[in-house]
């Protein structure tokens, strides 16, 4: 769209040709030598903070104030223009109490001087109001019926003011006069006044989008298929009421309790206060009223108390709408008999079809689609209630609709983004997008106002020299995350920090090369080769396999193929359940856990209990299925022993044909473990004595160590300790040397000899 567009815009019935925000976009890029592009660009700015705020706004006001400077001439300047005011004036005339006013033949004399006095006080204080050089400007386009009907009601006030003078100058020389019928009639024609310039307005100034419930649903963002099916919804209800009003019924009605489905901000409360003004505008329900509880309003602590919460709330919502977010929380897994979920569920079944309650009131249920999915049907009289033309299930919100979002919650807070700013949202978004739990709009608004927040926090007031200063968000208004530490070392150098592994950091050097190189690949439209992420850690314990994972992620994550970067470590136990079809529920919900990260299985060969182990083989099967729909936003590494982690691949072909990447962590040298051994001493500020470290080479020379460094780990703390007995004792005053006898005696309590 060009900028010249908006040449094209006649008319203050029509919609602007641009958005707010692009016209603030051409503003800020401060390029337009046209003058009355300018003055259109600040007419658009105003009309859109108009139609927000219909009320005065002193932002809205300076725009017009622009646009006057540029173009004092122009149509859509002066039409604007004179709208506002005249709604200013029809404000001004719809709060004044004019049945105060009338006067009355039967009152007393002093009563009606009084009163006259009072009518004058107002109408003089209504006359101030009105922007004289407005109302006295000669019309020169005499069919503005706008501004000749503004410059009526002044004249009008004038005459009804000269009426009333002559009147207050009688009382006061005594020759009371009061022309009761003229000046009654005077101020019943202020009222009719009053109607015709509503009735002149524009629809910005007076449309109220609330009063239709079905207009207000189309201008939110997105929800195509929601909106078709509601739209229909609304007919089908509308062609109900007319057939019952001939006498018409129906067997099968489908009822109005309905099933609301969705992730984390998509918008089931909103949808679920929609319902509720359909229902009311078209007299099904008395009330647009929506009572929203949750597991914690309903279920009680005791027996009959849980019945005593939903019948209480029943009543409540009776004539409107009771919604239920996350129901499927009245029916938990394993439930004791303790957990009163289940009678708030057969409260609601009987109040649903009672000869009292029934028809009085739309039941709601909302949550989760997989949640509500299984709740229903472990619920089978409550399923039979909600048919399924009466369940609504709302998508996730499109990337170019969360941006969308995010500029309307921007522009609501009076900001806006730059092009390249809105770029940098999107990054920041797509972060988020990691799981089934992403709030969608609810967390895209926390980013804006976080990103707000972050703007303010830093600003300087002083130096910002124009408007548009304070509302732009710009690229550098967009480093809000500050959980990274500029001294903090990249995953890389980390890597290299550690000891030994040489083999180990190759093959992770070689593969973050691998993925960046991919990466810049994609970018430049080359094709990609399929990134095998998956991996084997294979190893005795204590040689670093966790630790190298938690690089391996941070890794990823540095690439940009991670969003999260994080470690989730699990072992059997947190994967299999106790009994039949809940090891998948178990399974499933950890690896949402590790989504946008790594799921790290330590001792993975223990999912693998041969033929009669289905728990084990139930995991290994959910993680297989996982790892094929989660694809790159999963990273899952199997550690354990060398041997049974070939045996554990092996056992499953989905697991052979995923895992192509083998890291073997081989036992730490004797000279790896007495480096280990000074790295650890000095992490804490101590040191060995030389006759400690002869003795410690030697003893790894003629031992072999298991846990490698965990051992090096117990050993170290077992001889802090021992020293810490001589210190007690008094045999020195050195606090960090620890000699030949404190790693002596350590190791022997470490190794058991003792």
């Amino acid at each position: 769209m060009t900028i010249n567009t908006i040449k094209q815009w006649i008319s203050l019935e029509q919609e602007p040709p641009l958005s707010e925000v692009e016209a603030l976009r051409i503003l800020d890029h401060g390029s337009i030598d046209d003058k009355e592009v300018q003055a259109l660009l600040y007419v658009t700015l105003a009309y859109y903070r108009i139609k927000r705020h219909p009320e005065k706004d002193k932002i809205a006001d300076q725009f017009m104030d622009e646009a006057r400077i540029m173009e004092p001439q122009h149509r859509l300047v002066r039409e604007l223009d004179e709208s506002v005011r005249m709604m200013r004036a029809y404000t001004i005339l719809k709060d004044t109490p004019f049945e105060q006013w009338v006067l009355h033949e039967t009152d007393h004399t002093s009563a009606k001087a009084k009163k006259v006095h009072a009518i004058y006080k107002e109408a003089e204080w209504i006359a101030e109001q009105w922007d004289e050089e407005l109302a006295t400007k000669t019309l020169v386009d005499a069919a503005n019926s706008r501004l000749k009907l503004y410059q009526e009601v002044y004249e009008h006030l004038g005459e009804l003011k000269d009426i009333l003078t002559e009147a207050i100058d009688s009382i006061e020389h005594r020759r009371i006069h009061v022309p009761v019928k003229e000046v009654n009639m005077k101020i019943r024609k202020l009222t009719d006044y009053q109607d015709e310039l509503y009735k002149r307005l524009p629809d910005i100034l007076t449309k109220n989008r609330a009063e239709d419930p079905l207009a207000s649903f189309q201008q939110m963002i997105g929800l195509r298929d929601v909106k078709s099916y509601i739209n229909r919804y609304y007919h089908f209800l509308k062609y109900q009421q007319q057939r019952k009003s001939y006498g018409f019924s129906m067997v099968d009605d489908p009822g109005l309790h309905m099933i609301i489905t969705g992730n984390p901000g998509t918008g089931k409360t909103t949808i679920a206060r929609l319902l509720a003004n359909i229902y009311y505008d078209l007299g099904i329900l008395d009330t647009r009223d929506v009572v929203e509880v949750n597991r914690s309003h309903l279920v009680g602590s005791y027996v009959g108390q849980s019945e005593e919460n939903t019948m209480n709330y029943v009543k409540q919502a009776s004539g409107g709408v009771l919604f239920i977010d996350e129901a499927y929380s009245l029916k938990r897994e394993g439930q004791t008999g303790n957990d009163y979920g289940q009678a708030v569920i057969d409260t609601l079944v009987s109040a649903m079809t009672s000869k009292e309650y029934g028809g009085t009131f739309a039941l709601i249920l909302a949550g989760y689609p997989e949640e509500m999915r299984q709740f229903l049907w472990s619920n089978p009289g409550l399923r039979s209630r909600f048919p399924e033309q009466n369940h609504i299930q709302l998508p996730d919100y499109q990337m170019n609709e969360l941006l969308q979002i995010a500029e309307y919650a921007a522009i609501e807070n009076d900001f806006f983004f730059t092009e390249a700013a809105l770029k940098e949202l999107e990054t920041l978004i797509d972060k988020e997008r990691v799981d089934d739990s992403f709030g969608n709009a609810r967390t895209v608004r926390n980013l804006v106002l976080k990103i707000i927040f972050h703007k303010g926090a830093v600003e300087n007031w002083g130096e910002k020299q124009h408007w548009l200063e304070h509302m732009r968000i710009d690229e550098k208004d967009m480093n809000v995350d500050e959980s990274a530490s500029e001294e903090e070392r990249s995953p890389l150098e980390q890597l290299h920090s550690l000891i030994g592994l040489q083999h180990v950091k190759q093959e992770v050097r070689k593969l973050s090369s691998f993925v960046q190189a991919q990466q810049k690949r994609k970018e430049s439209g080359y094709p990609v080769v399929p990134i095998q992420l998956h991996s084997v850690f294979s190893g005795n314990p204590g040689t670093g396999k966790t630790t190298v994972a938690d690089i391996y992620a941070k890794i990823l994550k540095e690439c940009g193929l991670l969003k999260r970067g994080h470690v989730v470590v699990a072992s059997r136990s947190d994967l299999v359940a106790g009994y039949i079809g809940q090891t998948a529920i178990k399974t499933k919900k950890k690896i949402r856990e590790a989504l946008g990260g790594v799921l790290f299985i330590d001792e993975a060969y223990a999912l693998n209990g041969g033929s009669h182990d289905q728990f084990g083989k139930e995991a290994i099967e959910t993680i297989v299925d996982e790892m094929t729909k989660h694809n790159e936003n999963l990273v899952v590494i199997l550690a354990g022993y060398d041997k049974e982690m070939s045996q554990l691949i092996d056992s499953n072909p989905g697991l052979s044909s995923r895992f192509k990447k083998y890291l073997k962590f081989p036992d730490y040298s004797e000279d790896e473990l007495l480096e280990m051994t000074i790295f650890q001493t000095e992490q804490y500020e101590y040191r060995l004595e030389e006759e400690a470290k002869g003795y410690l080479i030697d003893k790894f020379h003629e031992h072999k160590i298991r846990g490698n460094g965990r051992f090096i780990n117990n050993l170290i703390n077992e001889a802090i300790q021992y020293q810490a007995l001589r210190l007690i004792k008094g045999d020195t005053e050195e606090f960090s040397t620890l000699t030949k006898e404190d790693t002596l005696l350590a190791w022997q309590s470490v190794r058991g000899e003792n």
